[in-house]
């Protein structure tokens, strides 16, 4: 019994835990390469090109990515499904507002409108990127990357569906950095610190982003 507690509890929450804060540094790096498209379109071109191109960034980075993504949303089904279950069938009749914030009674909703966000960011950029790439077989141009950014936010039911992925993202960031420190162990003297960072990290980042996509559909 406790071998399976160990294994389908605790072990699963860790992985979640893991899988949180690595998918947190590549929002990191994303939000931090996308910002250079507001600040210079050369740079933007430059950096997209690089990694574009670069072997280790599309052939180990890019999988692990995406494996990484597929296994937090899958594996949060699964803690989500579980918890239901075991939650006594009373506890739907209590006053939940009152013992948690909305951001914690609702990941799973907030992760099903991000994966969804993630599945049309793939098919407007990196879907592109292979049919141009490796369909077309398209000689490799420099300077296209910023054109193709300005023109996918050019259209306005796009960005109103991408700026509301980014306030679900925010709302989901504002408890799993919490959710993800607790499940992998972390409660020291500096889990305060990090608490109040990962607040501050779950309104910069989505802000940023959306900030990002109004920036080049209404100034572009």
């Amino acid at each position: 019994m406790a071998k399976q507690f160990l294994n389908s509890s605790i072990i699963r929450k860790v992985a979640m835990g893991l899988s949180g804060f690595f998918l947190i540094s590549f929002l990191t790096l994303h939000v931090s390469l996308n910002f250079t498209s507001v600040i210079s379109e050369d740079l933007f071109n430059q950096i997209s090109h690089f990694m574009g191109y670069n072997p280790f960034v599309q052939y180990i980075g890019q999988p692990i990515l995406i494996v990484g993504l597929v296994f937090h949303f899958v594996m949060g089904f699964i803690l989500e499904i579980q918890n239901r279950r075991a939650r006594p069938i009373s506890y739907a009749y209590n006053a939940s507002s009152a013992n948690s914030s909305w951001s914690s009674r609702n990941m799973i909703i907030s992760g099903a409108v991000i994966l969804a966000y993630f599945c049309l960011h793939w098919y407007d950029f990196w879907f592109q990127e292979l049919n141009y790439k490796f369909i077309e077989m398209n000689v490799p141009n420099e300077t296209r990357y910023y054109e193709e950014l300005v023109h996918k936010f050019q259209n306005p039911v796009r960005v109103f569906l991408y700026c509301c992925a980014f306030v679900l993202l925010g709302f989901h960031l504002w408890h799993g950095f919490y959710s993800s420190m607790q499940s992998v162990g972390f409660n020291n003297k500096y889990a305060r610190a990090f608490t109040k960072f990962g607040k501050y990290f779950a309104i910069v980042v989505p802000a940023c982003f959306i900030f990002i996509a109004l920036f080049h559909h209404f100034i572009r």
